[in-house]
């Protein structure tokens, strides 16, 4: 079970425990309020994430609050209400100042580490890029440059790039808070 923020329960305030039941065929176990019975189902946040492409070359960001000077793709979360082609339209509108032109589904990849499901697309995007806050730098890259972690938006990466034609690279491993690796 992926650690849950939830200690308490959100209707009666009772601390959760993790309790075993027989559900949907088999024996599972859940955080659940042995007072009313609420059950923490802990699902997975659906993230979108874009493959975002100026002028035949790749755009990467910087995120504020990454420690090391790794490069990724343009994420958020999706909203209430909005689809995910409208949710990372507005990703990449907000992080980027960029419109897109061009929109395809890149794949459906799981981020276990961080409970997501990460929804990526391919996006063709024109303007001039100014970042948000949230992005502290940005740069441009060669689909044959870039190299993939072995995670999550690092999958989805590969995926394209081998549609493309291109045999993807992975890192190693983490990257260091030093390392100036291009990389998603």
């Amino acid at each position: 079970m992926a650690p849950s923020a939830f200690r308490f329960c959100p209707c009666c305030a009772e601390p959760l425990a993790l309790i075993g039941r027989m559900e949907d065929g088999g024996f599972t176990q859940r955080l659940r309020c042995p007072a009313c019975g609420f059950t923490h189902w802990n699902n997975p946040t659906p993230v979108l994430a874009a493959i975002v492409e100026v002028d035949g070359l790749m755009l990467l960001a910087r995120n504020a609050a990454w420690q090391s000077r790794m490069f990724g793709l343009i994420t958020g979360f999706m909203e209430a209400g909005e689809t995910p082609e409208d949710g990372i339209r507005r990703e990449i509108a907000e992080e980027t100042s960029l419109q897109v032109s061009q929109l395809s589904l890149v794949g459906v990849h799981d981020f276990q580490r961080m409970n997501q499901v990460l929804i990526t697309y391919h996006a063709v995007a024109h303007g001039t890029v100014r970042l948000s806050p949230e992005l502290v730098e940005y740069k441009f890259m060669r689909p044959e440059q870039v190299r993939c972690w072995r995670a999550g938006t690092g999958f989805a990466l590969a995926d394209w790039l081998r549609g493309r034609g291109f045999e993807p690279v992975f890192m190693a491993a983490e990257p260091s808070r030093d390392d100036d690796s291009p990389s998603i």
